[in-house]
């Protein structure tokens, strides 16, 4: 199932598959890793909800929504991770 990388959930990994957009903001995604093929966590949302902090390539990048929307990730049904959530663990211990 394809969904954007805004719309997971803490804990949630995905790997991507598009990135939506043209210009200075798509060619900044790319530059900070978001390349097709990366899997990606998402850690934590702001209680407003933005910026949205991702766990990817080792380092955790936060992003505004907006930001999040123009990329697409591939998240399979029916498998969850693992229940302690070692990523937001791994997060918080920082």
């Amino acid at each position: 199932m394809e969904k954007r990388l805004s719309e997971l959930k803490p804990g949630e990994k995905g790997i991507i598959t598009r990135i939506s957009g043209s210009g200075a903001i798509k060619r900044r995604l790319l530059d900070m890793g978001l390349v097709k093929g990366t899997e990606v966590t998402m850690i934590r949302k702001a209680p407003l909800g933005d910026p949205i902090e991702f766990l990817l390539k080792g380092y955790n990048l936060s992003l505004r929504k907006v930001e999040s929307d123009s990329v697409y990730v591939s998240v399979k049904e029916g498998l969850k991770n693992d229940g302690n959530n070692s990523a937001c663990n791994a997060s918080r211990k920082l």
